[in-house]
């Protein structure tokens, strides 16, 4: 896959612990070699805290703390997310999910071209109905 990469939340999780899929892994690595970043939207950061919240997800430090360091990791990237993408969201064709946080990943991937990395099913579901591109991990 050539489009630039976007983690979905439970992939930037699982890329911590080493349980993403081998293809992810070579895909990251082909990006991490030819010098392409690998994005993160800002509605991770808010899915992490409530995770944490919730207690759905123990983090060995503060929420913002994981996702600060997560940001430091070579090639990683805060994604764009201005009020246009937020927007779109509202509007997108087909099928999509309706969770308002994989709303926001598909418009953001629509819009920038990325290629969404996850494991949701529906996300997966949306992008085999050719609105957007995903990898599973």
């Amino acid at each position: 896959m050539n489009a630039p990469l976007l983690l979905d939340t439970c992939a930037a999780i699982w890329i911590t612990t080493e349980q993403i899929s081998p293809e992810v892994m070579v895909a990251i690595d082909h990006a991490r070699e030819d010098g392409e970043d690998i994005y993160l939207s800002p509605i991770s950061a808010w899915e992490i805290g409530l995770l944490v919240a919730r207690g759905r997800l123990n983090l060995a430090m503060s929420p913002e703390r994981w996702f600060s360091r997560l940001l430091q990791a070579p090639g990683l990237q805060l994604a764009d997310m201005p009020p246009e993408i937020l927007i779109e969201s509202s509007f997108l064709p087909g099928s999509p999910p309706r969770d308002p946080a994989d709303r926001i990943l598909a418009a953001t991937a629509r819009a920038y071209g990325y290629a969404l990395v996850t494991r949701d099913r529906l996300l997966l579901n949306y992008a085999r109905e050719g609105h957007m591109a995903a990898m599973s991990c």
